[in-house]
């Protein structure tokens, strides 16, 4: 296996991308395909594949095992957890989630593409664009995923006929653009035999485009934070009280967007005061700027009320602070979330009580239409929702900031994780209703 340099790695791009599709697709094979091909398997994995391949009774080594660790996941030969894996060539460094492409786990999908710049969706040849394909295209494109690569997988197995792939991929494309999604690119491929994965296919020479590694090394990676809206959840207020210190007060946090500098005006919400950056500090050491995404304490001008969950704006660039959330969110839990529901919204560093007041519509993946007051989502529902919380928070829509404008609603009584949402409009959605009144102590 050959290995890359410290320098090498340090002079390399960053690329998140996570993989989806349905059940039997072939995602866990791709991205063992990935993985071996581009040499990023060391000895002792190829190994411990082989041998299990063998005790199963396979002639070659099953490249899906790679990535499929659970039991579970080996003995119905599909994936169910997230897969992360990480891995380098020369020209990029990669983090990969592989997410599960039954529908009962969808809502694992929404945590491995929710950071993700590019999401690979797989469909296969022979069964071309499924239910579930919709599904995940329609979340990529909530998940504002600026990068979509349809990967038409098993062209072995129709042989590798231009007309298939041509077809397929002018459905999905015409689907995704309807979403909104910005780009798409199609590759067909063979993630059994290799085609295109890595190395441009022989059986294909009517395809002239990249192949997956190569689109994914060369595809522009647009997450430069740094010139989004400045933002700095607060975690920790920094007071040593020494006697080298007597006076020192800092504002600990990580850097979710932009860039701060010494000498900005800020704001603090959800209160409003104002005051002046006086000081930066960067792992114990003083600096004139910081940007994301970077953990920093700041020094202020003024001693004001600030704790953790407020949060540090630029004065002139502050989001709106409002008790009333619209949202689309992707209800994960088992239990469904109704009309009414008591819930902790988890917004940056800041939990507070809130309710959910309308669940105005949730969405029809086969056709994108939507149905009207559902009254609930179940597990795996996308829809829109109404949330009043107890107390103001200063939130971003999630089109302009996927970090400070997405939340997740957690149950009080247990802390499960109950749902993820994005705030703002992500589809079309009916007329507003009038909130419902709520006499139970909770009524903000």
């Amino acid at each position: 296996m050959s290995t890359i340099t410290t320098e090498e790695l340090s002079a390399t791009t960053l690329l998140r991308f996570a993989t989806a599709g349905s059940v039997d697709d072939g995602k866990s094979t791709l991205v063992g395909r990935l993985l071996h091909d581009s040499k990023s398997v060391l000895a002792d994995q190829l190994e411990a594949v082989e041998r299990a391949s063998a005790s199963r009774g396979q002639d070659a080594p099953d490249l899906a095992l790679l990535t499929d660790g659970l039991r579970a996941e080996r003995e119905q030969g599909i994936t169910i957890d997230v897969a992360y894996r990480y891995f380098a060539t020369p020209r990029r460094r990669f983090i990969l989630a592989d997410t599960p492409g039954h529908v009962q786990y969808t809502r694992n999908m929404v945590t491995g593409a929710s950071t993700a710049e590019l999401t690979v969706i797989l469909v296969d040849a022979r069964n071309g664009v499924v239910e579930q394909t919709r599904r995940h295209a329609a979340i990529a494109a909530l998940l504002r995923v600026p990068h979509v690569v349809l990967a038409v997988n098993k062209m072995d197995l129709v042989g590798y006929r231009e007309p298939v792939f041509a077809r397929i991929a002018e459905e999905f494309t015409a689907y995704a653009t309807e979403l909104g999604v910005p780009e798409v690119t199609a590759i067909p491929i063979s993630a059994l035999v290799g085609d295109n994965v890595v190395d441009p296919s022989a059986n294909m020479d009517w395809y002239g485009g990249p192949t997956v590694l190569e689109h994914l090394e060369t595809v522009p990676v647009s997450h430069d934070l740094t010139r989004c809206h400045a933002r700095l959840p607060v975690q920790y207020v920094i007071r040593p009280q020494s006697p080298e210190l007597p006076d020192y007060r800092g504002y600990a946090g990580q850097i979710a967007a932009g860039t701060f500098r010494v000498g900005d005006e800020i704001t603090v919400l959800p209160s409003g005061r104002s005051t002046t950056i006086t000081g930066i500090d960067l792992l114990g050491k003083p600096v004139d700027v910081a940007w994301t995404p970077q953990s920093v304490t700041l020094l202020l001008a003024d001693d004001i009320d600030i704790s953790r969950g407020d949060l540090i704006v630029p004065a002139k660039d502050a989001p709106a602070t409002t008790q009333d959330l619209e949202a689309t969110v992707c209800h994960v839990a088992d239990e469904p979330l109704t009309v009414g529901h008591r819930v902790l919204i988890k917004h940056g560093t800041r939990t507070v009580k809130a309710i959910v007041k309308d669940i105005p519509s949730r969405l029809t993946l086969d056709d994108l239409s939507l149905h009207p007051h559902p009254g609930r989502l179940t597990a795996n529902d996308i829809g829109r929702v109404t949330i009043r919380t107890a107390e103001p928070l200063p939130a971003d829509t999630y089109a302009d900031s996927r970090r400070t404008g997405s939340f997740i609603l957690v149950d009080p009584n247990d802390g499960t994780t109950l749902t993820a949402g994005m705030v703002g409009e992500s589809f079309a959605s009916p007329d507003p209703v009038d909130d419902r009144a709520d006499d139970d102590g909770w009524d903000f």
